[in-house]
């Protein structure tokens, strides 16, 4: 089990991103949160196998369909025990 905190950038607010960052973590069965942040970035907290937020960041160079992703700051973070994922109010 590790944790990394993922600073999304480029065209993700307003193209359903936070929308499509929940649906995809839970049907890879990560734990965490997503929200918005006043910046115009995605932020977001995963939890989970190594390979699995792996994949997840792979996943999340694409996005949903209208997104346009720039890049993706990933930081080592320190595992808090979450369960689930949900959608944060923006920061």
């Amino acid at each position: 089990m590790i944790a990394r905190h993922l600073m999304i950038h480029g065209r993700v607010q307003g193209v359903w991103y936070r929308g499509w960052t929940v649906a995809t973590a839970r049907d890879l069965a990560l734990a965490g949160w997503v929200r918005n942040r006043m910046d115009g970035s995605v932020e977001a907290m995963l939890e989970g196998d190594a390979d699995i937020i792996d994949r997840f960041v792979a996943l999340a160079q694409q996005g949903p369909p209208a997104a346009n992703v720039a890049r993706i700051d990933v930081e080592d973070a320190p595992v808090e025990g979450m369960s689930g994922f949900a959608q944060r109010a923006t920061a």
